[in-house]
Formats: C-alpha cells, sequence, structure tokens
C-alpha cells in the first residue's frame, strides 16, 4: 500500500456559526442553556447536517458561551463526531487546554439534549468540565429513535461524581424528545454500525 498523508478535520455548518454569533455571550440560566441545544438539535436534522443532536460548552457560573456543536456523524464521515465530542474539542482548541478544569480557569460546563452515549461519557470524563446537564435520559430516545447508544457504567452517576462532575437531568425531557419525535418520522437515516445484534 502507498503511504499517503491524511488529515482528520472536524467541522460544524456554516449555519452553526450564524446562530453563535446571533446569540448573546452569555445564557445565564441552565434553562435557556438547555433550550439552545434543543433548538440546534431539531435545525440539524431540517437543515440535514447531521443527526438530532446538539451541546454546548458554557462557563458554569456566569454562562458564558464556549462553543457549541451538533452531530455531524453522517456529512463528515466519522462516527466519533458526535455533538459532544464536536463542542469539547472546539471548546478545548478555542481555550488552547486539552483540560477544561485546569487551573486558573472557571468551571465548564457540558450542556446536551439527551444523555451521552458511552463514546461521549467517556470523553465527558477526561475534558475537565465540573457539570454535565442533560435535557433527558432514559430509554426513550432509543426506542424512538433507532440509535444505540451504547452501554453506560451501571453507577454512571457515581462515576461522574467521583470525578468532581456534578450531574443535572431531566431538565426538558418532553421538548427533547419531540425533536426525536420528528427525527424518526423524517426518513433521516439512523447510522448504528453494528445492526445486527444475533
Amino acid at each position: 500500500m502507498q503511504s499517503e498523508a491524511l488529515d482528520c478535520c472536524l467541522t460544524l455548518p456554516d449555519w452553526l456559526w450564524e446562530e453563535m454569533a446571533a446569540l448573546p455571550d452569555c445564557l445565564p440560566s441552565r434553562e435557556e442553556r438547555l433550550e439552545t441545544v434543543i433548538r440546534l438539535s431539531r435545525l440539524n436534522v431540517q437543515k440535514a447536517t447531521g443527526g438530532p443532536f446538539a451541546a454546548g460548552v458554557f462557563e458554569r457560573d456566569s454562562g458564558k458561551l464556549v462553543m457549541l456543536a451538533v452531530n455531524r456523524v453522517t456529512p463528515l464521515a466519522c462516527s466519533s463526531a458526535h455533538a459532544e465530542i464536536m463542542a469539547l474539542s472546539l471548546a478545548q482548541k478555542r481555550l488552547h487546554t486539552f483540560d477544561l478544569g485546569a487551573p486558573g480557569l472557571p468551571a465548564h460546563e457540558l450542556v446536551v439534549n439527551w444523555m451521552c452515549c458511552a463514546m461521549c461519557f467517556g470523553a465527558v470524563l477526561w475534558s475537565g468540565v465540573r457539570s454535565l446537564v442533560v435535557a433527558g435520559y432514559g430509554p426513550e430516545m432509543e426506542e424512538i429513535t433507532g440509535f444505540d447508544e451504547g452501554p453506560l457504567p451501571p453507577d454512571w452517576q457515581g462515576e461522574l461524581a467521583l470525578r468532581g462532575i456534578a450531574f443535572h437531568g431531566n431538565g426538558a425531557r418532553e421538548a427533547a424528545l419531540t425533536v426525536f419525535r420528528d427525527f424518526a418520522q423524517s426518513g433521516a437515516p439512523v447510522y448504528n454500525s453494528c445492526r445486527d445484534k444475533g
């Protein structure tokens, strides 16, 4: 096999940069932050730029917006381009640090429109965020959409707490589920790589 130079460049859709530019610098309440990521998850489906997921990194106490992102798996042909990975990676790039909990930085919070999959849960643990906020959690999203989110540790809330990450769940459950129902009816692809469970 001939050697070739490969790069991996994960990009956000142009419309998302426009959405971020239109937002205030700070979203002080968790309700506002959840409302924002749910709206972006809906737009991502409507604009056919990825799956029905969005995430944001904020300064926990002030609500200062650091980065918003959406799922980009299908347009980028990259199974790891989940909204959480995109948001955390771009926030770290923007702040020039691999550790969002590094000394001298304000506490950061990841806000997501549903509980993280197995991969993104691991990314949360290593990211340095001090809190995780999800619109909802439980089996409903998988039941509605057909996505396979993989296994979380049995005591996943304990694992977060062990690492000093506060958890806030079910803050906007019904609004998030509405987006998943709309996605299921849209005919957009469900991009599980392993469909045969037998």
